[in-house]
């Protein structure tokens, strides 16, 4: 199993929790791509998240204060 604190490369601006959802946001979507598709697990799927955010090809965009409550304020 990967060590995602200690191998990822990520900013002090962004949390450590922000991190594990992104992660788990991937595997979930990297499951259901795979489900959707018929593919059998070579790797597990948070492993495989887990590289996709070491080798960048996803990278987290962390929204701020400021940024939800200019939304909050459209609806």
């Amino acid at each position: 199993m990967l060590k995602p604190s200690a191998d990822l490369k990520i900013d002090a601006s962004v949390s450590r929790y922000a991190l594990v959802v992104a992660v788990a946001k991937r595997a979930r979507e990297i499951t259901s791509e795979m489900e959707n598709s018929g593919q059998i697990y070579q790797e597990k799927p948070v492993d495989l998240a887990v590289r996709e955010f070491m080798t960048y090809p996803y990278k987290l965009v962390v929204c701020t204060n400021e940024d939800s409550a200019s939304t909050d304020d459209l609806q």
